[in-house]
């Protein structure tokens, strides 16, 4: 059962962006969360090429991913990725910066479900994310 405390979506974030330094290597930004919700940013570096010369996918479903994790994880109820899948409309490029908005579609009590759009600087959709979480019920701070 989750302890009753005093917590904030923006406080379990910001515990989270502390602990992860997968997310802090990417360079994201946390730009706005509340429950259910997550929006955030990076801009995209030539270390994140792929052998085509373009950013690889990898980076944009770890931006889409991150999102997901601060958006079903706020209500401070651990909850893991159950299932995940993404769909690449555009390519992306170094320099750009990709903007990654979860959205919270059913809160169950053992699961979540969420949409993540990823868009670059030019408001153009480059990825489209859906992911299941699954609810522990342990408080995360």
């Amino acid at each position: 059962m989750i302890k009753e405390e005093n917590t904030t979506p923006q406080r379990i974030v910001s515990h989270m962006m502390q602990h992860d330094a997968f997310s802090q290597w990417l360079g994201i930004e946390v730009l706005e969360v509340r429950e259910g919700y997550s929006k955030i940013r990076m801009t995209l570096r030539d270390d994140m090429l792929n052998g085509f010369g373009i950013i690889h996918g990898g980076i944009a479903f770890s931006l889409a991913d991150s999102a997901f994790a601060f958006a079903c994880n706020n209500r401070n109820n651990l909850s893991v990725a159950l299932d995940t899948s993404i769909n690449f409309t555009k390519s992306t490029m170094p320099g750009q910066v990709l903007t990654a908005e979860a959205t919270e579609e059913h809160n169950g009590r053992s699961t979540g479900l969420y949409q993540v759009r990823i868009t670059r600087n030019d408001d153009e959709v480059v990825a489209l994310f859906k992911g299941v979480c699954f609810r522990t019920g342990k408080a995360l701070v």
